[in-house]
Parts: C-alpha cells; sequence; structure tokens
C-alpha cells in the first residue's frame, strides 16, 4: 500500500545541512520508523579538479525531481521525502545531492532513496563541466552507461 506524500524539492546552489534538513522532515513526527539519507559528493578525480560545475533547465529540474519523487512514493509507503539538488561550482568534498526517504520500516526507505538517485542521475535535466586544478576549462561529463543500467532495473 502506497501512503502520498509531497515531497521537499529545491535546486539551490547553497550548500545544505544533513543533520538540519534530517531534523526538519522529522520535526514532530513519531510514525517514522527509518530515515535513509544519501548525499552525494564532488569527487576530486584523481586530485585534477578544481571544481565541477553543474547547470541546470530551472524550473524544469524542479518538475522532474519531483516527478521522479511521486513515482517512489507511489511504489513504497513513504512517510516523508525529501530531495536537494545544488547547481554551480561545487569543489571537490562538497554536497552535491540530498535524497532523505522516510517510511515506517526501513526497506521502504532504501528502495525509495535508490530510486530516486537512480533516476535522477538519469533523467534530471542536469549538466556537468569539469574545471582542472591547471585552471582549464575540462570536459563536459558524459552520462554512463552504468547509470542507465541501474535505473533500468526498476522497469521490472
Amino acid at each position: 500500500m502506497s501512503v502520498h506524500v509531497t515531497p521537499l524539492v529545491r535546486v539551490q546552489a547553497e550548500d545544505f545541512d544533513v543533520g538540519a534538513e534530517t531534523a526538519l522532515l522529522c520535526q514532530g513526527r513519531t510514525d517514522i520508523g527509518a530515515i535513509v539519507a544519501f548525499t552525494g559528493l564532488c569527487r576530486d578525480e584523481g586530485g585534477k579538479l578544481a571544481a565541477l560545475e553543474l547547470e541546470h533547465y530551472p524550473g524544469m529540474a524542479e518538475a522532474e525531481i519531483s516527478r521522479i519523487c511521486k513515482q517512489a512514493s507511489a511504489r513504497w509507503p513513504l512517510s516523508g521525502l525529501s530531495v536537494i539538488h545544488r547547481h554551480g561550482k561545487i569543489c571537490p568534498g562538497g554536497n552535491i545531492v540530498l535524497v532523505i526517504a522516510a517510511s515506517t520500516h526501513r526497506q521502504a526507505a532504501f528502495e525509495a532513496a535508490s530510486f530516486i538517485m537512480d533516476f535522477l542521475k538519469t533523467r534530471a535535466p542536469f549538466w556537468k563541466k569539469e574545471w582542472m586544478k591547471d585552471g582549464t576549462a575540462g570536459n563536459w561529463v558524459d552520462a554512463k552507461e552504468v547509470d542507465d543500467m541501474a535505473s533500468e532495473r526498476w522497469e521490472t
């Protein structure tokens, strides 16, 4: 049985605090038995990367993330859901994305968080450009086949 939740979806340049966002989702709630929080970070790509610049299509990015969240809440009995995705230049070690899924039981929260991340990687309109430590602009980061394969597992 699925429980419809209204997800909190934000696309922002500012950093986020995982603890504060989790507390906000759980504030005044006693029906939540499990929280799964996933935070995606910027890697330094072997010490070569100075920053990763994320661009997005405003309005469309939020709409697509909301659509993915609604699909997750239709599949699993979620008690709460938050997704925050940053844009702009992000240095290695910096937060890029946060997915928090809350449910009465852990399995639904784990699966929903994984589902959302798989589809954020393949369907959300974000583009990534590398900026190298030597000051040069790197490449636009191509979609990875492994991400497509991960999202395909949910089709069955």
